[in-house]
């Protein structure tokens, strides 16, 4: 018998399963599964002590790398989970990568060129704000290719993604959900509060436009590349105590069974006395 909602895991009810079809216009961008906000805090610390620790043995050991992929549509948090649940790491490993606009040299190479060259190297827990999936999502929506060429990059990207895991980088991918209603509160915030102007702009605006056309390409992005070895994890994120529990707990629980260990001394250093 199928395990109670309320039994199941936040990484068992958020994991999109190979070749699942999700349907965003049904999903609850402001679910909690069960948790509750008065507690969450108390659970979150308790996650990001264990990070922290995890972390601390990843970096130590240095035969892990750490890959965690952060997607949504602007203003669903990618900001937020990275300073919330990257301020568990020591930043001197867990680099953090922004991927903008490419520049002219990136142009010139292949769109996984500058994606690959900034893939964590073994001890680090790297952190992509945005990532290679805009090539099926930006590019998409905005006709930036003609569809043959775009849709082939799903096979690519996977193809990609198996040759790291093989390699040794563990893949956590995070689709952060919202709905239209929290990204226009979230964007009048920013308008309203001084300090936070500065990320808004009047192409965040024209960019809700495409609200229905980037659902679509989420929702092929989620079927066609989340996998066994790199699989998508679908956050409700409307509430930043649910997002930022949901992602430290699942990141916690994957670390884990990496089972990190701090490597032995060198001989003669145990007992020693330094003089």
């Amino acid at each position: 018998m199928a395990k109670k909602e309320s039994q199941r895991s936040l990484r068992e009810q958020m994991l999109v399963k190979p070749g699942q079809r999700v349907d965003l216009t049904a999903f609850d961008c402001g679910a909690t599964y069960g948790r509750q906000k008065d507690e969450a805090d108390e659970e979150l610390a308790g996650n990001l002590t264990r990070l922290t620790e995890l972390q601390a043995r990843i970096w130590a050991e240095a035969r892990h790398a750490v890959l965690i992929v952060l997607q949504g549509i602007d203003a669903a948090g990618k900001d937020g989970t990275i300073k919330v649940v990257a301020g568990a790491f020591n930043p001197q490993g867990s680099p953090v990568t922004s991927f903008k606009e490419p520049s002219t040299l990136e142009l010139a190479h292949d769109y996984l060129w500058r994606v690959h060259a900034a893939v964590p190297e073994k001890g680090d827990i790297g952190i992509f704000n945005r990532s290679h999936y805009e090539q099926v999502l930006i590019v998409r929506v905005h006709n930036l290719e003609p569809e043959a060429q775009w849709r082939r990059h799903y096979g690519e990207i996977r193809d990609w993604e198996r040759m790291l895991t093989q390699e040794g980088v563990t893949i956590l991918k995070f689709f952060l959900a919202i709905d239209k209603d929290t990204q226009r509160q979230r964007f009048q915030d920013r308008v309203d509060d001084p300090t936070k102007r500065w990320k808004f702009s009047l192409s965040d605006v024209n960019e809700r436009k495409f609200w229905d056309d980037y659902r679509v390409a989420f929702e092929e992005m989620l079927h066609e590349t989340s996998t066994d070895y790199a699989p998508w994890y679908l956050v409700p994120s409307n509430r930043n105590w649910l997002r930022n529990l949901a992602i430290s707990e699942i990141v916690a629980e994957a670390l884990d069974e990496l089972n990190p260990q701090y490597p032995e001394a060198a001989n003669g250093i145990e007992g020693m006395k330094v003089v």
